[in-house]
């Protein structure tokens, strides 16, 4: 009987829409260090918009976020290394996977932040990093991800919120590998880098955002 049960509730599991499926949640690695408990219904999005040691800490200080990891995502495990991905020639995206829980910040949110933090008219590059690396992507998880994506651009292209057309590419996601220890956590661990000085740190006081400080929350 229950062998009978089990593949009766198979069946309804694949027959159901695409987009009612939540998308499988990986392991938390590292919690972010302003949250003080990983809550169990943590729901997980991908986003390419720049260097991940900025993108990073934007989601650090985003509430419902419960965690974030720096990683590559784009290409094989072989070459997912910061070197390889640094000298231009595979075609991973420095991303960030947000864990997020959505009793306290919705996807839709999550993509107003994204919009926040980065500028999505820009054809691989960010300022002056320039590359495929650097590329404006969301990595969906599932259906509801990616419909809510091509709503919100939209939204945001006929509000004129951007001077140019928004160039942010919209891609399932794809294997995630976890970028070197060193990267993780990387502007509360090196707040006196001067790249971040001048590149994260004016955006951060532009939004209302507090500075990262060594050992600091």
């Amino acid at each position: 009987m229950k062998a009978i049960q089990l593949t009766i509730c198979n069946l309804f599991l694949a027959v159901l829409p695409a987009f009612s499926a939540e998308p499988a949640v990986p392991p938390i690695t590292e919690k972010n260090p302003d949250v003080k408990e990983i809550p169990d219904n943590v729901q997980v999005a991908t986003f390419g918009a720049g260097c991940f040691w900025c993108v990073e800490e934007f989601f650090h200080q985003t509430p419902g976020v419960a965690s974030t990891l720096s990683g590559y995502m784009g290409d094989t495990k072989e070459t997912a290394e910061y070197k390889k991905v640094s000298s231009g020639r595979t075609k991973h995206v420095e991303v960030v996977r947000v864990y997020f829980d959505p009793k306290v910040l919705t996807f839709d949110k999550l993509l107003d932040r994204f919009f926040e933090l980065h500028d999505p008219t820009t054809l691989n590059r960010q300022g002056y990093d320039r590359g495929i690396r650097y590329r404006s992507v969301v990595f969906y998880e599932n259906d509801m991800q990616k419909l809510a994506t091509e709503k919100k651009i939209k939204e945001l292209t006929a509000a004129e919120a951007f001077d140019d057309p928004i160039v942010t590419a919209i891609e399932p996601a794809m294997e995630f590998y976890l970028a070197e220890e060193y990267h993780q956590n990387y502007a509360r661990e090196n707040p006196d880098n001067p790249y971040l000085q001048n590149v994260l740190f004016p955006k951060l006081k532009k939004l209302g955002l507090k500075i990262p400080t060594k050992g600091g929350e």
